[in-house]
Formats: C-alpha cells, sequence, structure tokens
C-alpha cells in the first residue's frame, strides 16, 4: 500500500471526512441565514464530530477487555485526543444556549452508543432507529447550534431548515444502508431490510423531491441558491441511484460524505 492510499485511508477512518461535512453544513446555515462565520461554532462541530464518531466506532473495540493497540489505533486515539482538546476550547467560546444544545446532542450520541438497561444493549441497536437518531444529532448540530449561538428569534425558516437538513442526511443514510446491508445485522432492520433496495431508492427520491418543494416555497427570491440546491439534490439522488451493496466503501466514505462540502463550495462561490 502506498503513503498516500494509507494517509488517504488514516484521513477516512479517523472520522476526518465526515467531520469536514458538518463543518460545511454549519458553514451552509450561516450563509442560509445570513449569519457571521463563528469560528468557534464551526471548529466546534468539527472537533465534536471527530470524538463523537471515532467513540462509537471503536468504543465496542476499547470494552472488549484487550483490544490490539497497533500503531494506527494508537494514531485515532491521538486525533481523537486532540480534538477532544479542541472542542473542549471551542465549548467554552460558545454562548450559555449554544451549550445547552451542544449538551443535548451529546446526551444523544451517549444514550445511541453505551448500554444503560439491564440487557447491556444501547439505542444503536434498537431495531429502526439508527438513522433517526444520526440524523437528529446532525440537525441539532449543523442548525441548532449555530443559529442559536447568533442568538436570532427562531422563525418558520428555522423550522424548514431544519426538516429540509433532517431529509437530506436520511437520504445519505439511505445510501450507507444500502451498501452495508450485506453485512448488517438482519435484526437492526434498516431501511433496506424492511422494504428492500428498489423501495429505499424511491423512498429517497420522494423526499429528496419534498425537500425541493419545500425549497422552492423558502426560496425568498434567490435563484441562485435555489439552482445550487437543485444540483445537490441530483447530485444526491444520482448516489441514491447507483447504490449497491457491491460498491467499493470510498463510495459512501469519501464521495457520499463529499456532497455536504460540495455544497458549502457553491454557496461559498455564490457569495
Amino acid at each position: 500500500m502506498t503513503l498516500p492510499k494509507r494517509l488517504f485511508d488514516f484521513y477516512l477512518r479517523s472520522s476526518l471526512h465526515v467531520a469536514l461535512a458538518v463543518y460545511a453544513l454549519i458553514r451552509i446555515t450561516e450563509l442560509i441565514f445570513y449569519l457571521p462565520p463563528n469560528p468557534y461554532v464551526s471548529w466546534f462541530g468539527f472537533f465534536g464530530t471527530v470524538v463523537g464518531y471515532n467513540f462509537v466506532k471503536y468504543d465496542a473495540i476499547a470494552r472488549s477487555g484487550k483490544p490490539k493497540m497497533g500503531l494506527q489505533m494508537k494514531a485515532f486515539i491521538g486525533v481523537s485526543f486532540v480534538a477532544f482538546w479542541g472542542a473542549v476550547y471551542c465549548f467554552f467560546h460558545l454562548g450559555l444556549l449554544t451549550q445547552i444544545v451542544s449538551g443535548l446532542c451529546l446526551l444523544v450520541t451517549a444514550f445511541y452508543t453505551l448500554p444503560f438497561f439491564p440487557n447491556k444493549t444501547n439505542a444503536r441497536s434498537w431495531s429502526g432507529l439508527k438513522i433517526y437518531i444520526v440524523a437528529l444529532c446532525w440537525v441539532g448540530v449543523t442548525v441548532a447550534l449555530p443559529v442559536c449561538d447568533a442568538g436570532i428569534v427562531l422563525t418558520s425558516d428555522f423550522v424548514l431548515v431544519c426538516i429540509k437538513r433532517f431529509i437530506l442526511v436520511v437520504v445519505l443514510l439511505f445510501i450507507f444502508e444500502i451498501i452495508d446491508l450485506a453485512w448488517d445485522d438482519p435484526h437492526l432492520k434498516t431501511v433496506p431490510q424492511q422494504i428492500g433496495i428498489t423501495n429505499t431508492k424511491r423512498l429517497g427520491v420522494f423526499l429528496l423531491i419534498v425537500f425541493l418543494l419545500l425549497e422552492l416555497f423558502q426560496m425568498n427570491d434567490s435563484l441562485p441558491r435555489f439552482v445550487i440546491s437543485t444540483v445537490i439534490i441530483v447530485l444526491t439522488s444520482t448516489f441514491l441511484f447507483l447504490a449497491h451493496p457491491k460498491r467499493p466503501p470510498y463510495y459512501t466514505s469519501f464521495w457520499v460524505e463529499s456532497v455536504p462540502v460540495i455544497w458549502c463550495i457553491l454557496l461559498l462561490l455564490l457569495d
């Protein structure tokens, strides 16, 4: 394996790319609501995502008794350690309400990962819940945090953005569930397991159409932004349409997770 490929794989597996997607969605929220950029909010989202995702991915290994502490695992721990202190630093520069909202997101993440009940199960193993818990966390971090920290009045626009963000994340997660269909435990009852791949794609397209209708309703005479949103929906629909269980891991771990980054870049170019 060449060094560039090893570095690229480490970048993906250490959750830096998914954290970049969260960072991009926070910036998108700031652009949508014309908020001044707040680096503490966006970097808190970035660092917090690295910590949260690595905790979810490697918690089972850490609690298995004697995990194998190879060089790569030590590197993951090192990245998570640095990200943790970065998140702590940014947290203390947030407003009180933003800190409360971020605390709620942390509780949801812990509830999703840790076993709180006598049978030692967690919310992650509850049938059909995973996708909605993850989407809810993403909405909280990428929409509620920047809006709350800016102190703007919550209006119907805020609700619509939350709904659209939830829809987009859910559809992106549909793609992950289709790709992982061959490996997921049947007891998870993911959407493709319950209704099949074809119906999952149809449901995803339907949700994306709802997204566009809401975007049209909220356009506010900003035709270029509506065009960009349409491009992103077409791109997401294409990824969804082409998804199947034999796709390589990079299909989701890099390309699908790049959708928010592409969206953010297009909006920044527009502004």
